[in-house]
């Protein structure tokens, strides 16, 4: 009796704890200010528009204050905010996305970002929170520079750096940023899809802090972010032009068409458990580039680049599939060069009478630092220490 007695002490002694920590740890929560915990970086970058990302650490509301780089100071007047929203409602949650549209080419603006905690919406009332934002006070503004400058440009490729902080950083660190109109990731950034801190630790964080808040950065989505729980979520970091994540660009003399690979292996390979429809997701990119490639912007553009990250070869089944139903269409276009990853080494396929331009496969070690003017484009590869591996020049 009298242990049962303890036991039940003990019990309610249990529960008591449980219930003041755990209450605790609710109220630390509840009382964290809202903050901005990844970015702002810059996506989808034309000549007349951008897309801006940044995530919170609480749910909110979110917006861009936009200026024009005229020297006067931000606080100089009230700038235009440019709200997160999705059919005429302020979107509320954790990772905000805004479109900026009717920009002037060749411009640089300024920008700052906002988010503001929504604690409650009850019926038509919402009670909102702190806000949280991007200094512009004590430090400068973030800027960027829309597209639409003629001339002479610079831009890096990177791929297969399954969330290895420590290569990108030394591959970025070959790169003169204030000269680098844009930097492609081209697949492969992660090992699988599984979470949100994932892809910041992995590289994200990393490619902010080096370059990616103030020069554009395009993803061509790899075979490995296709893997995993999370991967539905890829277009709410990365957004690509006009809704898609296949899409077309252009820079200087330079067109550039980015086409979203999928996987690697047949639908019904047991590894993606059913989940993938890859087949008729690339028969939908082929109709799309056929018509793409009889636009006057595609056909005008001095340079013709595709940017995929599986080459088109005669290997697994999503080779064969870049090949089979992209290459006809760029064999007819004129497409000058393909650049590629996905096999962990660097290899230049020389063209041929079925695939009829040269293709880049780019190292998991390495990094294209690429220059085009209306002279030529020329294709640099180096490797982590800095030294030329290989170059390819297209006249």
């Amino acid at each position: 009796m009298k242990t049962a007695k303890i036991q039940g002490f003990l019990s309610s002694v249990g529960i008591a704890l449980y219930l003041v920590f755990g209450l605790s740890a609710f109220q630390s929560h509840a009382q964290e200010a809202v903050k901005i915990s990844h970015g702002p970086y810059l996506q989808a970058m034309t000549d007349s528009g951008v897309s801006i990302v940044w995530t919170t650490n609480k749910p909110a509301t979110g917006w861009v204050e936009l200026a024009p780089d005229d020297g006067s100071h931000f606080y100089q007047s009230e700038r235009p905010k440019f709200f997160c929203t999705s059919n005429g409602l302020k979107n509320v949650g954790t990772v905000h996305q805004v479109h900026l549209k009717n920009l002037l080419p060749d411009t640089r603006y300024r920008y700052r970002v906002y988010s503001q905690e929504v604690l409650k919406h009850e019926f038509v009332y919402v009670h909102y929170g702190n806000v949280a934002a991007t200094g512009v006070y004590r430090k400068q503004p973030l800027t960027f520079t829309t597209h639409g400058k003629p001339g002479p440009f610079e831009f890096a490729v990177v791929n297969d750096i399954h969330e290895r902080n420590d290569v990108l950083k030394q591959l970025l660190s070959q790169v003169d940023l204030a000269k680098t109109g844009f930097v492609v990731f081209n697949g492969d950034m992660i090992n699988a899809s599984r979470s949100e801190e994932q892809v910041f630790a992995g590289f994200m964080d990393t490619a902010t802090a080096l370059f990616a808040n103030e020069i554009p950065m395009y993803y061509a989505r790899g075979n490995h972010e296709t893997r995993g729980p999370f991967a539905a979520e890829f277009p709410k970091y990365f957004p690509g032009i006009g809704g898609n994540l296949y899409y077309m660009f252009t820079k200087g003399a330079a067109c550039f068409i980015v086409l979203d690979c999928g996987e690697d292996k047949p639908d019904s390979d047991i590894e993606y458990s059913g989940i993938t429809d890859m087949d008729n997701y690339r028969k939908e990119q082929a109709a799309w580039l056929t018509n793409t490639v009889q636009t006057d912007t595609f056909k005008k553009a001095k340079y013709k680049i595709a940017i995929c990250h599986i080459p088109p070869t005669d290997g697994w089944h999503g080779n064969r599939e870049v090949k089979n139903k992209w290459a006809p269409v760029l064999n007819d276009a004129g497409v000058d060069l393909f650049i590629a990853a996905h096999e962990h080494r660097h290899r230049i396929q020389k063209p041929s009478d079925a695939i009829k331009f040269p293709v880049i496969v780019n190292s998991n070690n390495n990094i294209i630092k690429a220059s085009i003017s209306e002279k030529e484009a020329r294709f640099r590869i180096f490797d982590t220490a800095g030294k030329l591996v290989d170059e390819l020049v297209i006249q």
